[in-house]
């Protein structure tokens, strides 16, 4: 979830483990959406990554929610990569996995405020990126989520054609303590695989703080494997709803 000159600062993106489409600070997402006529601006002005050896800025990571009906939102995202370091004959600034959706809820539930698990789907086209990622791609996602008195859990789970024009699957679980809490710990567990490639395991802990109406701040730790290479990432960012 496209004018180049008004929408460039939305499209820069790097998702560097999954094409999954996002709730922050996840990789993976919730069973709602942003009401009719509201927009959400998901923002991670600075984050730190490091590929192996190799370190980056990730400046920025956005995503933008736009309800164009009751139960359905437009997603656009994104994250810019930086390199650090000498300079290669790589650009040091690189572009990968820019993505829209259109995301709908398909049972309302707890997230809507009714009862029961609230079960949603996320239908998305994969961008060219920079690098070797430059073909179009597509994913399609269901998600379930459910909230009791010790917290909330989100399942994701679906299909990908990648932008190298390879079949794959992913798999996600976020955990969130309490919402009456006023920070609430999180965590979550993500695998993804291209079924000619190996998988792609990586966690993450974290925390979220609804600072006020319509405004939360979060930051998290990541790490994982991908290709037999270790990664690690830090981000934090804020979460701001609005009415257009």
């Amino acid at each position: 979830m496209l004018r180049a000159s008004a929408a460039a600062p939305l499209v820069v993106t790097l998702l560097w483990s999954t094409d999954v489409l996002a709730y922050r600070p996840f990789d993976s997402t919730d069973a709602d959406v942003a009401a009719y006529h509201e927009a959400e601006i998901e923002l991670g002005p600075v984050g730190f990554l490091q590929l192996n050896h190799e370190q980056f800025l990730v400046a920025p990571a956005v995503i933008a929610n736009v309800g164009i009906a009751s139960g359905w939102e437009l997603v656009l995202e994104g994250r810019n990569r930086i390199k650090l370091g000498p300079s290669s004959s790589e650009a040091r600034a690189q572009i990968s996995d820019a993505a829209f959706s259109a995301k709908g809820v398909l049972r309302p539930g707890v997230l809507q405020d009714d009862t029961g698990p609230s079960i949603a789907t996320e239908i998305g086209a994969l961008f060219p990126a920079t690098g070797d990622d430059s073909g179009l791609g597509a994913s399609a996602a269901l998600i379930i989520s459910e909230r009791a008195a010790i917290g909330t859990a989100h399942l994701n789970g679906g299909l990908l054609f990648t932008r190298s024009h390879e079949a794959g699957a992913f798999g996600g679980l976020i955990l969130e303590g309490p919402i009456s809490w006023p920070v609430r710990p999180v965590a979550e567990a993500l695998v993804e695989h291209e079924f000619a490639h190996e998988t792609l395991y990586s966690g993450l802990i974290g925390a979220i703080w609804p600072a006020r109406d319509h405004l939360a701040l979060d930051a998290a730790y990541r790490l994982g494997v991908d290709e037999g290479v270790d990664f690690f990432e830090v981000r934090a960012g804020l979460t701001w709803s609005f009415e257009l």
